[in-house]
């Protein structure tokens, strides 16, 4: 059987392959999945995609699945909870911001009828098709991610700057960003144009 040509990123590592094939890139428009991105991508900053992805479950499990309903009305009981569960990543100014971005989420469905909405109007509501030929030509940012960033900030957002907003549309298939010889290239083209 042919090996399948993949992003070089994810090359190696199974958790990560499997990432890359079934979830990242692939548009998302449901406002639950973008939140549950969007809180990951936050985590993040300054760590490796792996090391959240490794934690992902452990996530999903102390943030209620990613309620953001609840974590929204998170207590301090709860937030000292998150604070000793050695399964996430025990940053206390980034699981504050978990709580004020769902906040900040429920604040922005309520002005635009859904996130999804909202953050899909940067991109006119279609995914942005990129054509790299080598991952090293993908950008940290751009100026949608620059323009977005400040925008989430001016709402409220936290640990939302340009380089995680940017991985958070590219998780979320607002960008494109799969090489043009990576297999999942032209099969996530064809999926934005649903």
């Amino acid at each position: 059987m042919e090996e399948k040509i993949r992003c070089d990123w994810c090359v190696g590592d199974p958790l990560y392959e499997a990432y890359h094939d079934l979830e990242w890139g692939v548009p998302l428009k449901d406002d639950a999945a973008i939140f549950e991105f969007l809180i990951l991508e936050t985590f993040q900053a300054g760590l490796s995609w792996i090391t959240i992805l490794r934690k992902r479950e452990n996530f999903r499990k102390a943030f209620d699945n990613f309620d953001y309903q609840r974590m929204a009305n998170y207590p301090e009981e709860k937030i000292d909870d998150l604070m000793q569960n050695s399964g996430i990543i025990r940053n206390g100014a980034k699981i504050r911001a978990a709580v004020t971005n769902a906040q900040a989420f429920i604040m922005v469905q309520e002005e635009f009828g859904s996130f999804s909405e909202y953050i899909w109007s940067f991109v006119d509501y279609k995914p942005v098709q990129n054509e790299w030929q080598h991952f090293k030509e993908v950008p940290a940012t751009t100026p949608v991610s620059i323009t977005l960033s400040k925008d989430l900030k001016k709402r409220g957002f936290k640990f939302v700057g340009p380089t995680v907003v940017y991985a958070h549309m590219q998780a979320t298939g607002m960008v494109n960003d799969h090489v043009t010889k990576c297999f999942r290239h032209l099969e996530v083209r064809d999926l934005s144009k649903n």
